[in-house]
């Protein structure tokens, strides 16, 4: 399976590791390549293995997913996490995908749709499961639709490509831009939706049906 993609399975629960790996190794176009018990392990091990993408729980004993996802950051270490964990309350969806989570989904999902989700935050694309959504818009405020209206034709295809993990070289080289005017363009979306950073957009193109 010399083009599989490479998981690295992270969750304090050995039979929820067992029932991962026993589902995922008869996928053609997957190979678990190892499993931690705890954040600190998983970090270790995906320093270790280089995995394409991880399986990572966030409630662990020790070191959590969040603060592996800080520690993963703070190392440059490349693979996409996938959050996959019975939490899906905004306390703690937020701080997963602000520390570098590529998606979020609940342990109750349909194994042909975990292994769907695998194949897209390995492509580069953001993905929320449903509920988790909901989650993170029910706080959001009357004005988002204003706010979505301010965007311009440009800016939109530009917050799409930022939604699928593409960087500002790769969105000028697919809108015939210079990265200069997709930086501007960059800073036009983060000021007129009043977000943080590149990361937050794409959630937010995620949960408004921009990144399709």
């Amino acid at each position: 399976m010399a083009d599989a993609i490479r998981v690295l399975l992270v969750d304090d629960h050995q039979v929820v590791r067992r029932g991962l790996r026993t589902f995922l190794e008869v996928q053609d176009d997957i190979e678990v390549i190892g499993e931690a018990a705890d954040g600190a392990s998983g970090v270790a091990r995906a320093e270790e293995l280089r995995p394409d993408v991880i399986l990572m729980d966030v409630k662990m004993p020790g070191s959590d997913g969040v603060e592996a996802l800080r520690s993963l950051g703070e190392l440059g270490n490349p693979a996409r996490v996938l959050i996959v964990t019975s939490f899906t309350e905004r306390r703690t969806v937020v701080p997963a995908l602000r520390a570098g989570a590529a998606g979020y989904v609940h342990k109750d999902i349909d194994p042909d749709a975990l292994a769907g989700a695998i194949r897209s935050v390995h492509a580069g694309h953001v993905l929320l499961q449903p509920e988790v959504a909901g989650a993170l818009l029910a706080q959001e405020g009357s004005g988002e639709n204003s706010r979505a209206g301010s965007l311009t034709e440009r800016e939109r295809q530009v917050l799409a490509l930022i939604a699928r993990g593409r960087s500002n070289r790769e969105i000028a080289r697919a809108l015939v831009l210079s990265e200069k005017t997709v930086k501007t363009h960059v800073s036009n979306i983060l000021m007129k939706l009043d977000l943080a950073d590149r990361t937050q957009a794409a959630l937010w193109a995620v949960r408004h049906g921009i990144s399709d």
